[in-house]
């Protein structure tokens, strides 16, 4: 009976220890996307100002032109 519980607690041991390294597994995976996606969104947000600058350029020009005409 003994043989069996220590089995028993070697099963649950490996169990707890496999479901921690998943979870640690999983933690990093997440922190890397995260990452990732936060770098996309810088990337996205300086190209959003780019374009911004570049209307109200056009804008301005746009207006100067109607002001000579």
């Amino acid at each position: 009976m003994d043989k069996n519980i220590g089995e028993q607690l070697n099963k649950a041991y490996e169990a707890y220890r496999q479901a921690c390294m998943d979870r640690d597994h999983a933690l990093k995976e997440l922190q890397q996307k995260t990452e990732n996606y936060m770098q996309q969104i810088r990337e996205q947000q300086e190209k959003i100002e780019l374009q911004n600058s570049i209307i109200a350029k056009l804008k301005s020009q746009l207006a100067a032109l109607n002001a000579n005409r």
